[in-house]
C-alpha cells in the first residue's frame, strides 16, 4: 500500500462482517496509536478495548438513553428518535470491536489562571486525536475497517460509569472496529486552493 492510497482509501466503515479480530492485529493498531505525537510527550490518552457483547450492549444502551433525553429536549419526534436510537444501539453493540479514546489530564502541566489550563486541556484533546488517527490508519493497513464516533463528549459521565472509569478519565470518542461489511464511495474533498492559505491570510 503507497502512503497516496493509505490515506484516500481509508474509509468510515459502519457495517461489519462477523469475524473477530485478530489480539495481534489489534494489539498492533494499539502500537500505532501509542506512537502518536503529544504536547509535553505526556501521552495523555487512555483506550479502554470492549470485546464482550454484554457490555458493548449495556454501554450502547446508556448512551443511547442519554440521547434519546437529549434529543426529546429539543423536541425531536419519537418515532425519529426511536429509529436513530435503534440504529445507534445496533451500531455500537453489533461490532466486533469498540474502543473508547479517553483522556487524563494528571501528567499535562497545570497553570492557576483558566486561560492557560483551558490550552492546556486542548492540547490533550489534540494529543488523544492524533492517536486515534494512527489507530484508524493502521485499522486500515492491518485489512480492517473502523469508525471514529465523538458520541462519549456528549455522555462522560455515562460512558464512566459504565466502564467503571475513574473521575480522572474523560472520554473523548468511540471507535468501532472489525472486518468490512461494505465498501463506501470516496467522500469529497475540497480542493487545496480551498484550505491551504501561504504566507498571508487572503493576500
Amino acid at each position: 500500500m503507497t502512503l497516496p492510497n493509505l490515506f484516500r482509501d481509508r474509509r468510515s466503515i459502519r457495517r461489519y462482517g462477523p469475524q473477530e479480530v485478530p489480539e495481534e492485529a489489534l494489539t498492533r493498531i494499539l502500537e500505532a496509536a501509542r506512537w502518536a505525537p503529544s504536547a509535553h510527550n505526556a501521552q495523555p490518552w487512555r483506550f479502554i478495548v470492549i470485546r464482550g457483547p454484554s457490555t458493548k450492549q449495556r454501554l450502547a444502551e446508556a448512551m443511547a438513553d442519554r440521547w434519546d433525553r437529549d434529543m426529546a429536549g429539543n423536541g425531536v419526534a419519537g418515532r425519529v428518535r426511536e429509529r436513530l436510537i435503534e440504529d445507534s444501539i445496533r451500531r455500537f453493540s453489533g461490532a466486533p470491536v469498540v474502543i473508547v479514546a479517553c483522556l487524563t489530564m494528571e501528567e499535562m502541566d497545570r497553570y492557576p489562571d483558566r486561560r492557560r489550563r483551558g490550552s492546556e486541556h486542548l492540547m490533550a484533546v489534540q494529543s488523544a486525536a492524533a492517536a486515534v488517527e494512527n489507530m484508524l490508519l493502521a485499522t486500515h493497513v492491518e485489512g480492517l475497517g473502523s469508525c471514529w464516533y465523538s458520541a462519549p463528549l456528549f455522555c462522560q459521565a455515562t460512558v464512566r460509569r459504565v466502564l467503571g472509569a475513574p473521575p480522572s478519565v474523560d472520554p473523548q470518542a468511540l471507535i468501532t472496529m472489525g472486518y468490512p461489511a461494505e465498501r463506501p464511495p470516496p467522500p469529497p474533498r475540497k480542493p487545496l486552493g480551498e484550505v491551504v492559505h501561504r504566507e498571508l491570510w487572503g493576500r
